[in-house]
C-alpha cells in the first residue's frame, strides 16, 4: 500500500477510535475511502481499476466479451427508448460519433412508419467537447401548449445533481437570459411561461438530511433566484419537497415526502396549502380531468367504503375540500391483477397488471358514467410497459419484450387495438433456447418464483455455469427483458453469456413489487431476511433440480441488489461460486449518513436506534470473516455516484483485500448510479464482470 494510504488510513483510524470512545460504532480502519474525490481514496481507486485490467481485461476472453458488448450496445435498429411531447416522439440516440447522444425528435407521423425521419435538436458530444464538462442528458421538460419553453436537465458526469437551462427544441438553442439553475438535486416544473414552481439548494438550511430540496419557491422570469417566493417548507427529517402543476385544471399539488414511502400530499388554494385526504402511503399516479389518480397501497376506509390495497381510485377536489363527494373505484387488486404501472391521459386511465410476474396491458374508459376495460392484444408471455403516451389522443406507445424476444414497439389505440411500429433485430440465436418458471418453497412456506433461460438441451448434471439476478427492495418488480438484467442492455447477455452455454436465472423475491404492496412490505425493516432467505430457496432449488452446483452458481445484484449479493455472501459462501455486486450499499451501519441514504431508513431501519439489533444480523461490511471461504466477488461503482455512495464498495474491498480474499475492483470515474455514462463504459463493465464469472464458474 502507498504510503499516502497509510498515513491517510493511520489519521482515520485514530479517529474512528476516538469516535468509538463515545458511540457503539466500531472502528472502521477504511473511513479515509469516503472521500468521493479525495486525493488517497482516488489514487486506491486507480490502482485498484489497474489491478483490475491486468487481471481480468488481459483475459482473451475479455475481448471477446466487450465486442458481444459493444455489437450488441451498438445496434443501429435497437429500439429507440422514447418520450411523447406535444406531436413530437423524442429520444436520446447514441453511437460511435455521439458517444454522449444526439437528443433528436420525429414527428409521431413518421415515427408511426416504422422508418422516422428524425431531427436533431441537441448534440450532448458537441456540447460537453464546447463547455470542457462530461455532460450526460437528464430529462427536457416543455410548457403546453406550443412546447417551445422547455427546461433541460444536464448531469455533469450523470450524477443525480444537474443543472437546468431554458431551451426552445424548434430552434435547438438555449435560450439567452432565459431560466438557468446551477448544478443541485433540483425538483422543477413549469407552472405559466412565466414562473417555475422549483425546490433546489438555495443555500444553508434548504436541504433536507438525505440531501433533497426542503423548500419549493415559486420563480418569476427576470428575476434572480434568490427572490423567488417560498410557496411550501417540509421537516428536516423529510425526504423533500415536491410538486406538479396541471395546466388543464390549473391544479398545484406540494408534495412532502416525510420518508420514503409515506407522503402528505397538499393542494395550493388561493396561496395558502389545503391538506389531501389520502392514506399517508398512496401515490398518486396522475391527473384525469382534474381528479387525482390514486394507487392505494393499503386498505383504505373512506366513510362506509372500503377500497382494498393494490387499488386504483379516483379522488376529484371535492373529496378533500368539502367532504361531500367520495373517491371512485377504477380497477381493485386480485392475485390475477397485480396493478403494476398507471399512467393517464385525457381520454382515460391505462394499467399494466401482472399475473405471476408476466404482464398485460388494460385499457380504463368512461362509458355511461361506468369505468369499463378493454385487455390490448399485445403478445403474451412476456414485459409489457407503456413508454410514451400522447396526452391529446389517449394513444399510448407500449414496449413488449421477454427474454428470448428482442424488444418491439406498439402503438395502442382507445379502442385497445394494436398496431407494431418496429422490433429490434435479435442480438442472439435463440431457437435452441427455453425459458421455464418455476416456484419454490422460502423458510416461512412462501411460494417465491423464479425464471430460468437455457438451451432446450441443457443436461440436468449440476455443471452448468448458472447467473442468478435479482433485486428484492422498493417495490420494484423484476420482469422478463431480452436476454439482460437492465433495460439499457439491449440483448448484450445473449451473446456474452446464453450462447455459450450459460444458464440465466430471474429470481423475483420478496421486498419487490411482483405481486403488489405486501409482497414488498413482507421483507421491510427487521424482516428484511425474508429477501435473503427466498433467494436461498431458489439457490438450493436449482441445486436440487441439478441445473447447477454451488460451485458453478454465479450471483448479481446492483444498488439494493448489491446489498442483497453482499449479505448472500456473507451468509452462505458455501452457496455460491462467484459473485457480481454492483453500486451497492455496504455498510448498513453508516449509510443513512452517506449522500442519499437518509432518505432510505424506512426500508432499512435506522442504525443509531434499536433498528441495528436486526441490521447488524446481515450488514455485509460489519459480518466479513477473515477465516470464511468466499465467492471470488467483483465490485463495480461509479466516482459519480451521487445517490448510493461508492464508499461503500471502496471500503467491503479495501477490507476483503486486507482479509486475504478474492477481489476484482472497478469504478468508473463518471456514470452516476447507472454506472455508465457511454456505450463503451457500459461494455468494459459487463465484460469484466462477464469475463469474472466464467473465470469462477467453469
Amino acid at each position: 500500500m502507498p504510503i499516502s494510504f497509510q498515513k491517510a488510513g493511520l489519521f482515520l483510524t485514530i479517529l474512528a477510535v476516538h469516535f468509538a470512545c463515545y458511540s457503539k460504532t466500531e472502528i472502521d480502519e477504511n473511513l479515509w475511502l469516503e472521500a468521493v474525490e479525495g486525493k488517497s481514496a482516488l489514487e486506491w481507486v486507480m490502482q485498484q481499476n489497474s489491478a483490475t485490467d491486468k487481471s481480468l481485461a488481459s483475459d482473451p476472453l475479455y475481448e471477446e466479451l466487450y465486442v458481444d458488448a459493444i455489437n450488441a450496445l451498438g445496434r443501429k435498429d435497437k429500439l429507440p427508448s422514447i418520450h411523447v411531447i406535444g406531436d413530437w416522439v423524442y429520444n436520446l440516440w447514441k453511437n460511435d460519433k455521439n458517444p454522449r447522444g444526439i437528443y433528436r425528435r420525429a414527428s409521431i407521423e413518421s415515427f408511426l412508419t416504422g422508418n422516422p425521419k428524425w431531427q436533431s435538436v441537441l448534440d450532448i458530444d458537441e456540447l460537453s467537447s464546447k463547455e470542457g464538462t462530461n455532460w450526460v442528458f437528464n430529462y427536457m421538460r416543455c410548457l403546453a401548449p406550443d412546447y417551445q419553453s422547455c427546461l433541460v436537465g444536464l448531469a455533469p458526469g450523470g450524477s443525480d445533481a444537474h443543472e437546468v437551462r431554458e431551451f426552445n427544441p424548434n430552434t435547438g438553442k438555449f435560450k439567452p437570459n432565459g431560466f438557468y439553475v446551477p448544478v443541485a438535486k433540483n425538483r422543477i416544473n413549469w407552472q405559466d411561461k412565466d414562473h417555475l414552481l422549483i425546490g433546489s439548494d438555495f443555500g444553508v438550511g434548504s436541504l433536507t438530511k438525505s440531501g433533497y430540496p426542503k423548500i419549493i419557491k415559486r420563480w418569476q422570469r427576470g428575476t434572480p433566484l434568490s427572490s423567488a417566493e417560498t410557496i411550501f417548507e417540509v421537516a428536516e427529517n423529510s425526504v423533500g419537497a415536491n410538486t406538479s402543476y396541471d395546466a388543464a385544471s390549473g391544479l398545484t399539488i406540494l408534495v412532502d415526502s416525510t420518508s420514503f414511502w409515506k407522503r402528505q400530499y397538499y393542494q395550493l388554494l388561493d396561496g395558502k396549502k389545503l391538506a389531501i385526504s389520502l392514506p399517508t402511503n398512496a401515490v398518486v399516479s396522475g391527473i384525469y380531468q382534474g381528479q387525482l389518480v390514486v394507487s392505494l397501497k393499503s386498505d383504505w376506509q373512506f366513510n362506509d367504503q372500503i377500497f382494498t390495497q393494490g387499488s386504483v381510485v379516483l379522488v376529484a377536489p371535492e373529496v378533500w375540500q368539502t367532504g361531500k363527494s367520495s373517491p371512485v373505484l377504477i380497477a381493485a387488486q386480485t392475485p390475477e391483477f397485480i396493478i403494476q404501472s398507471v399512467r393517464t391521459s385525457t381520454k382515460g386511465i391505462d394499467i399494466v397488471a401482472l399475473e405471476n410476474v408476466i404482464g398485460s396491458l388494460y385499457m380504463f374508459r368512461q362509458q355511461n358514467g361506468q369505468w369499463q376495460a378493454q385487455k390490448a392484444a399485445l403478445p403474451d408471455n412476456g414485459r409489457i410497459e407503456i413508454v410514451a403516451m400522447h396526452a391529446a389522443s389517449g394513444k399510448a406507445f407500449v414496449k413488449y419484450e421477454n427474454f428470448l424476444t428482442p424488444p418491439t414497439l406498439f402503438q395502442v389505440d382507445l379502442d385497445a387495438s394494436v398496431t407494431q411500429i418496429m422490433q429490434q433485430s435479435a442480438t442472439f440465436d435463440s431457437s435452441d433456447m427455453k425459458t421455464e418458471q418455476f416456484f419454490t418453497t422460502s423458510q416461512d412456506g412462501t411460494k417465491v418464483p423464479y425464471f430460468v433461460i437455457m438451451r432446450k438441451d441443457t443436461k440436468l448434471n449440476g455443471a452448468n455455469p448458472t447467473h442468478i439476478f435479482s433485486y428484492g427492495g422498493f417495490r420494484n418488480a423484476l420482469r422478463p427483458s431480452y436476454s439482460g438484467s437492465y433495460e439499457d442492455l439491449n440483448g448484450a447477455y445473449g451473446n456474452m453469456w446464453l450462447a455459450r452455454g450459460g444458464v440465466y436465472v430471474l429470481a423475483n423475491i420478496r421486498g419487490g413489487g411482483e405481486f403488489g404492496p405486501q409482497w414488498h412490505a413482507e421483507a421491510l425493516l427487521e424482516n428484511r431476511p425474508r429477501s435473503f432467505e427466498d433467494f436461498e430457496a431458489i439457490a438450493e432449488d436449482l441445486v436440487r433440480r441439478k441445473i447447477t452446483a454451488p460451485k458453478h452458481l454465479g450471483i448479481e445484484g446492483r444498488s439494493n441488489g448489491g446489498l442483497l449479493v453482499g449479505a448472500l455472501m456473507t451468509r452462505r459462501p458455501d452457496l455460491y461460486g462467484a459473485v457480481i455486486c454492483g453500486v451497492p450499499l455496504l455498510d448498513m451501519q453508516r449509510y443513512h449518513k452517506l449522500l442519499a441514504g437518509a432518505s432510505w431508513m424506512a426500508e432499512y431501519g435506522n442504525p443509531d436506534t434499536d433498528d441495528w439489533q436486526f441490521m447488524s444480523t446481515y450488514s455485509p461490511y460489519q459480518n466479513l470473516d477473515k477465516k470464511a471461504d468466499y465467492p471470488g466477488i467483483f465490485f463495480y461503482t461509479s466516482t459519480k455516484d451521487d445517490r448510493v455512495h461508492p464508499g461503500h464498495a471502496r471500503k467491503m474491498a479495501a477490507r476483503m483485500k486486507a482479509m486475504g480474499h478474492s477481489v476484482e475492483y472497478y469504478e468508473n470515474l463518471e456514470g452516476g448510479h447507472k454506472g455508465s455514462a457511454t456505450k463503451e463504459q457500459t461494455a468494459k463493465r459487463i465484460a469484466l464482470a462477464f469475463t469474472h464469472l466464467w473465470r469462477e464458474l467453469r
